[in-house]
């Protein structure tokens, strides 16, 4: 809807036959990333820089003319081609009314503002850390799905999140790119003289300027603010380079930029959302810039402003631990807001009760998620469970408004990003082209369980394979790195075997998600892994942050693992987890591993990846799978029940994870039938699929956001 109000001009030298113009088009939408058809188009104009690039912005840039002029006479690349013409532009301008259009057909027409400090729509952009940014990326693919009057406002960051490698002691190291933004699938706004726009914040004692990149998301624009201009001091410019950047001072700056800058960005570009989302408490000074702008324009008092910036906004929190909320020094906050809250017209001790924990914690200190939750109508948690302790958390807070709770939105995730290729292709076969679009009718479960168990199989098989190949060449990068001679590298060649079970393992690396539960007692887990009978192996990937130690341990004691003896390719540990590494790895494990000390997990999202290509989920007790969980279609850890002390919990939790992969998966897996097929498993593996894909699916997510948060009925 407000795609093309938001204009932009071209920068990248892209030289294109006008016969296939509209590849620009497509080129800059990140609808690419989901459509299996743009895909397989980027690689038929050049396979080898597709595969290395994944980006259609610089494999266009680099393209010889040569490459044209076969292209131009290539029957089938010109068929393909006309095909993703027509399905974009049936996607961008569809026939018939979207489903927002056809629930809400009285809206004025106000956009919903959806603030992020991460957004993960694909790799080729790596302005994500992990399940926060996926699940923005997700949220905002599923609003142009459902056809939502939806903006999303972040930061581009200049380097992105770190890359990462792990040396041959097990010790992670981390990189950072260095982004040129012309050769990305993002265009700057320009202002309606069509020079590229700028916007003035103010950022403590000093006004820099802003400029601001446009992604498209299908058919919603993300605003992406950058400060990486000529106009601004060198120390400014730095602001919007490292997503997640240590230095506290530096965090609040680029939170700044984000709430603040972001609300005086809608506004240059004429926008007024008539929601705000809050994704999180990183964007919550998007509320004190929406106050101040209040008390300017309608001279009200500061508590008046308040409740009127209140009554539209919504508040996402994703943290169920204290810790994880956002506080920053009161003094240094004092520091930088003291003369411009006085300009604004209150004093920035209003500003600082605003962001009073009132529960006991961060006492003095400023936080960003008591902020969003006093500045918004309604705030909610990601999962049921998730929602019950954030109240508890929180319960001091909200005691001093009767009647205000933290409600649950459960996250979901993308289908159309996360399925898998042959798995894609089945449910097309038998529940049509656009079953995606169909994911939430009452037909999609029977039409799931009607698929032929020969067919679910070999489609799993196909993607299980490919992951095992994804794997065996990371590894082989990894190890010739490292040293290892031509004899011991053609090893890896043995590296996972696509007949036996696979579980896998792959989030942030932090202490609370135990990745390392499984070696407890190593003897246990190698007597597991190597199995005369029903042998298991164990995929893992992960990135600690660069200032977590204790994160960055957990890697190495499972790197060194890896390479002991009864382990050595039966563990393999994949570095520089990203979203590829994480479509391949949910697409074609045998079974989603997940051991978060309780109650610890907030949601999780990866294993409701996994369930929508089949594989089955074996967890914990906690976040989503309180939820999902069913003894017809995966596993509990556990009971549920957690012990007094961390110690004891991580003992009986291991414990019960040992038995239930000996005594339950790793049988439940072997168990084949005369034609060597798994028949129970791929019982579980269709009703996994059939009730969960639906249930925790972002479109799902987006429908309950909407009606019950944003356009209350």
């Amino acid at each position: 809807m407000y795609l093309s109000e938001i204009k932009t001009r071209a920068t990248a030298m892209i030289e294109i036959p006008v016969q296939f113009l509209r590849l620009r088009d497509i080129a800059y939408n990140f609808w690419w990333s989901w459509s299996p058809r743009a895909h397989a188009l980027f690689e038929m104009i050049d396979s080898l820089r597709w595969t290395h690039y994944r980006n259609p912005i610089e494999l266009l840039i680099d393209l010889e003319p040569d490459r044209w002029h076969e292209l131009q006479n290539d029957a089938d690349f010109i068929k393909c081609y006309r095909s993703l013409v027509e399905d974009f532009d049936a996607y961008m301008a569809p026939e018939q009314p979207t489903w927002f259009e056809r629930h809400y057909p009285d809206h004025d027409g106000s956009p919903i503002a959806y603030f992020s400090t991460e957004f993960g729509w694909h790799e080729s952009l790596q302005i994500y850390s992990g399940g926060l940014g996926v699940l923005s990326g997700d949220h905002s693919k599923s609003a142009s799905d459902l056809g939502l009057p939806f903006i999303g406002v972040g930061l581009m960051y200049r380097h992105g999140y770190f890359k990462q490698t792990i040396d041959a002691e097990g010790q992670q190291q981390h990189f950072y790119p260095d982004y040129d933004l012309h050769r990305l699938p993002l265009l700057p706004v320009v202002d309606h003289e069509g020079r590229e726009l700028r916007v003035p914040t103010r950022v403590g004692d000093r006004e820099i300027q802003l400029r601001v990149w446009k992604a498209a998301v299908g058919r919603v624009p993300v605003l992406l603010l950058d400060c990486d201009i000529r106009e601004n001091h060198a120390a400014d410019r730095l602001i919007t380079s490292i997503l997640y950047i240590r230095g506290r001072e530096m965090r609040l700056c680029q939170e700044i930029v984000l709430g603040m800058g972001g609300v005086q960005v809608l506004a240059k570009l004429g926008l007024s959302p008539g929601v705000w989302h809050m994704n999180e408490g990183h964007s919550a000074l998007l509320s004190v810039q929406r106050i101040a702008d209040v008390i300017r324009n309608r001279r009200v008092s500061f508590d008046e402003a308040c409740g009127e910036v209140a009554s539209s906004a919504v508040f996402t929190t994703h943290t169920p631990v204290p810790a994880g909320n956002e506080v920053f020094d009161a003094n240094l906050v004092r520091g930088y807001f003291s003369d411009w809250s006085r300009s604004a017209g209150f004093d920035v001790e209003q500003l600082l009760a605003l962001g009073h924990a009132g529960n006991g914690h961060d006492e003095g200190g400023f936080n960003l998620t008591a902020l969003a939750i006093r500045t918004s109508k309604q705030s909610n948690g990601v999962s049921e469970m998730h929602g019950r302790v954030a109240n508890e958390m929180w319960k001091t807070l909200l005691e001093s408004e009767p009647g205000r709770r933290i409600e649950h939105v459960t996250n979901g995730v993308h289908l159309p990003t996360w399925i898998g290729p042959e798995i894609g292709e089945l449910l097309r076969e038998h529940l049509g082209r656009d079953f995606a679009a169909r994911l939430l009718e009452p037909g999609f479960a029977a039409a799931v369980q009607a698929i032929p168990e020969e067919q679910l199989w070999e489609a799993h098989g196909a993607q299980k394979l490919r992951l095992v190949y994804l794997a065996r060449q990371r590894a082989l990068d990894q190890f010739a790195r490292h040293g290892l001679a031509p004899g011991d590298l053609r090893q890896v060649d043995d590296l996972l075997h696509p007949d036996l079970l696979l579980i896998g393992f792959a989030r942030r690396f932090t202490t609370y998600k135990r990745a390392d539960l499984l070696l407890r007692d190593v003897e246990r887990m190698k007597a597991i892994a190597d199995n005369e009978h029903r042998p298991v192996q164990f995929l893992f990937a992960g990135k600690a942050h660069p200032a977590d130690r204790p994160g960055q341990d957990l890697i190495r004691n499972i790197w060194q693992a890896s390479l002991s003896p009864g382990l050595r390719g039966r563990l393999l540990f994949l570095e520089n987890y990203d979203m590829c590494i994480g479509r391949g790895l949910v697409q074609g494990v045998d079974v989603w591993l997940n051991t978060p000390r309780r109650p610890l997990e907030a949601s999780g999202t990866s294993g409701m990846k996994a369930a929508m290509n089949g594989g089955l989920n074996c967890s914990i007790l906690d976040g989503w799978w309180c939820e999902g969980y069913d003894p017809a279609h995966g596993w509990a850890i556990g009971d549920g029940e957690g012990a007094p002390e961390e110690e004891a919990q991580d003992h009986n939790d291991a414990e019960a994870l040992y038995s239930v992969i000996s005594d339950e998966i790793a049988p439940n897996y072997y168990d084949r039938d005369e034609q060597g097929l798994p028949r129970e498993w791929i019982r579980r593996m269709k009703q996994a699929m059939a009730s969960l894909s639906s249930r925790f699916s972002s479109a799902r997510q987006v429908r309950d956001y909407t009606e019950r948060f944003y356009f209350q009925n």
